[in-house]
């Protein structure tokens, strides 16, 4: 039987430091919510591949989509020789988006990539160059994704020059929690937030675009507030620019609805997703009113293998779980009771801060108990532990604990994955 050991061993050879990795273990199969490595140990997988299986490890309609579409082929590339299924996951997309009016649809590869070309298209659609993101946002690994990421360390350091015209508002008192500042106060720091943007960095004439997050994901798993969204949006239509929801990791019932943006019933211009529109495989989306999506020329965007039908199979093996199992619903229910043993974790443990969550998208920090200071050591040591035990969990922003567990996660498996994490917790306070 070849183990663990011997892989990491062949790995760290063959293979740079740059791609981490969460755990030290080599899966070797993967049902539902469960994970089992080449040593046949099982695993509660609270990591979902960070974010993509929302419907569950090989789920028996996604399996038979893409074993359905690969009879008949594999790729055509869609610029040769279009296909059925990339023009109906279009549709379903363009009904399924919180956009009035008709909307449009182009496929693409990765997360970074969507973010990308959202970012493209306001371009040519605004005739502007600017852009604005967020201090603690992540949008890819890209150039112009590593520029509009509002973190240096891990992702951006030693790699510039990077892309211009990339404006950053501060993700404080946007992301605030509702126990950290009232709703008057959030109100007037976002709008003094968004004056001293326009008045000393970029005049609002010149932006494109604005690119946001609904949830922090890599930023550490903050929802925006919901004053601060709305104070977002009144901006955008005030200056005439695009506003952007990066659903790529917030995305396909995460939050408790397909999309987290319609958590705070508030409608973008566009929207970008991927991770989880695939089951598995690779794909992303941008989204947008077809007058937008349309101010780019034929050839303008595109990719030799963005829309691969056998991804445009398994998105819409997805779109129909989604509904038919109502796994936006199954989030709210997990993210209750997540959220509850977060909260009195937060009061039992002196380590345990800032218990938070939207939907199943759920979080805590873990802190010095002396000073209150982001605990990073600790955080790895309670990821280690809680592996130990058969739960397979990961952080954001270094001290974060997260979930991001499959939706189609049993009562019973969801209990047992809380009980190892709680122990963990109890013995790293």
């Amino acid at each position: 039987m070849t183990t663990n050991a011997e892989l990491l061993d062949r790995r760290n050879r063959a293979i740079p430091r740059g791609p981490f990795h969460v755990a030290p273990i080599f899966a070797e199969r993967a049902r539902g919510a469960l994970l089992w490595d080449v040593e046949g140990r099982e695993y509660i997988d609270f990591c979902g591949g960070i974010g993509v299986m929302n419907v569950g490890h090989n789920h028996p309609r996604v399996m038979e989509a893409i074993a359905r579409q690969s009879e008949n082929f594999l790729h055509t590339c869609f610029h040769v020789a279009m296909y059925e299924e990339y023009v109906r996951l279009a549709e379903r997309l363009n009904e399924a988006v919180p956009i009035h009016g008709p909307c449009k649809t182009a496929l693409f590869n990765s997360g970074a990539e969507a973010g990308e070309n959202a970012v493209k298209i306001s371009r040519v659609y605004t005739g502007r160059s600017s852009v604005v993101a967020f201090e603690r946002g992540f949008h890819g690994r890209t150039l112009l994704g590593m520029s509009l990421t509002g973190k240096v360390r891990p992702y951006s350091a030693g790699m510039g020059p990077f892309a211009p015209e990339i404006y950053r508002l501060p993700y404080m008192p946007f992301f605030a929690t509702h126990r950290e500042m009232l709703d008057s106060e959030v109100e007037r720091g976002c709008r003094e937030a968004l004056e001293r943007l326009f008045a000393y960095h970029v005049e609002p004439e010149s932006i494109a675009c604005m690119i946001v997050e609904p949830v922090l994901g890599e930023g550490g798993f903050r929802p925006m507030h919901c004053v601060a969204m709305r104070i977002l949006r009144e901006a955008c239509r005030e200056h005439g620019i695009v506003y952007i929801s990066d659903e790529v990791q917030t995305g396909f019932g995460r939050c408790g609805a397909l999309f987290a943006i319609e958590r705070y019933a508030m409608e973008p211009d566009m929207v970008a997703m991927a991770k989880s529109i695939g089951g598995g495989t690779v794909l992303s989306a941008v989204t947008a009113r077809a007058e937008i999506m349309d101010a780019p020329g034929a050839g303008a965007i595109g990719g030799t293998y963005g829309g691969n039908p056998i991804s445009c199979a398994a998105a819409n093996a997805v779109l129909d779980i989604m509904e038919e199992e109502d796994l936006p619903g199954r989030a709210i229910q997990i993210g209750e009771k997540v959220l509850k043993v977060f909260l009195r974790l937060e009061e039992e443990n002196g380590c345990v801060g800032a218990a938070r969550g939207l939907g199943a998208m759920c979080a805590l920090d873990i802190v010095d108990p002396s000073t209150g200071s982001p605990d990073p050591a600790r955080a790895g040591k309670i990821c280690a532990d809680a592996l130990g035990q058969g739960l397979l969990i990961m952080t954001a922003s270094g001290n974060v604990i997260r979930t991001l567990m499959p939706l189609v996660i049993t009562d019973a498996h969801l209990d047992r994955a809380l009980n190892i994490l709680e122990s963990a917790i109890s013995r790293a306070n």
